[in-house]
């Protein structure tokens, strides 16, 4: 029956036993029945929105520029679901410091399913980091699926005498602020899955901030910093070459494209575990079924061998998740940032 039907034979129902309750005096029976025939048109119209969807082209708002590692996952994502489900699913992106251009935008578009929004780990942080915010990651939208799960390495100079984590706490212990931490921006995932490090290992080093990724990776090569924090994809060329030697992962899991590598976790800080994710959202408000058919689909894209191999080669596990799974990491992630921005006392924006 189609769900139009369903809706008039919903509203021809309740509209008549309101007549007959108020016929007979009962206002609070019918006041509840108000109630209920609202409920039943909104969900009616959810369900003629999901029985139709997509009916027009999608566009998915990517708070990042064209060509890094979070663009193309999600280009590549986008590419499967236009295939899947028959309409263009396009990528706009506006990449903004904090992505607050991006999702402000998103966060106010008509909560329709036809704009969506890549989120990802650095939304959860800047919660914490940013004195104010045009919108609320746990609030403003509705988690669809995760897309990516991004390991951080722990990098050091090849001929460096730390090749292991417990050789970088011992000689920050023995000499302490001495050791040279780099990453990129204060505040970013690198930035703070180091300064965890530090406060897991009970250590003092000093952390010396680089505006780029190629930046902390000279840093690195020319003696300036000991060890560096960063994504497999930025320190590929120097890892290739032999210049860069990848001490420990920060995952929970050794990663797939270097199983001989061990986790921090295994290294002798048990409770460290940091894994930056990138994923897909819709706008606070739209139809639970909408959300529903588009997490089986990005699973479904996710799952596809060109995608499986692309990632790995890049150093990350193209993995989905239901919507609950994903708003019980951004929970997570909300407290845990907030409580390193707290205990590393870096300042907010």
């Amino acid at each position: 029956m189609p769900a139009h039907w369903r809706q008039r034979i919903a509203l021809d129902i309740i509209a008549n036993d309101m007549r007959m309750n108020i016929n007979h005096g009962h206002r609070t029976t019918c006041f509840i029945a108000t109630i209920s025939l609202l409920g039943l048109v909104t969900a009616a119209s959810n369900l003629a929105q999901a029985e139709t969807y997509p009916a027009r082209p999608v566009r998915i708002i990517v708070p990042y520029g064209v060509g890094g590692i979070a663009d193309v996952t999600m280009r590549m994502v986008a590419h499967k679901l236009s295939e899947r489900l028959g309409q263009q699913f396009l990528i706009d992106n506006r990449p903004s410091a904090g992505g607050v251009v991006a999702m402000q935008a998103a966060a106010v578009a008509a909560p329709d399913g036809y704009t969506l929004a890549m989120i990802g780990g650095g939304l959860t942080i800047a919660r914490s980091l940013f004195k104010s915010l045009p919108y609320d990651i746990t609030v403003d939208f509705v988690p669809i699926s995760t897309t990516a799960f991004y390991g951080i390495i722990v990098a050091t100079k090849a001929g460096s005498p730390l090749t292991s984590v417990a050789e970088i706490i011992g000689a920050a212990r023995k000499n302490p602020g001495r050791l040279n931490f780099g990453t990129i921006n204060p505040g970013s995932t690198q930035h703070l899955a180091a300064e965890l490090f530090r406060i897991a290992a009970g250590i003092e080093v000093t952390m010396i901030p680089y505006k780029t990724t190629p930046d902390v990776a000279t840093g690195l090569l020319r003696g300036d910093v000991d060890v560096a924090f960063e994504y497999f994809p930025g320190f590929q060329a120097p890892i290739h070459d032999r210049q860069i030697v990848i001490v420990a992962t920060t995952g929970r899991e050794r990663a797939a494209n270097m199983p001989s590598v061990p986790t921090i976790g295994e290294s002798g800080l048990p409770n460290y575990e940091v894994t930056s994710w990138n994923g897909l959202a819709a706008p606070a408000g739209v139809a639970p079924e909408i959300v529903t058919l588009l997490s089986r689909a990005v699973n479904e894209a996710l799952r596809s061998p060109d995608i499986q191999a692309i990632s790995r080669r890049a150093g990350m596990d193209a993995r989905g998740s239901t919507s609950e799974d994903l708003r019980a990491r951004i929970k997570s992630d909300v407290a845990k940032w907030a409580d390193v921005i707290e205990k590393a006392a870096i300042e907010k924006k």
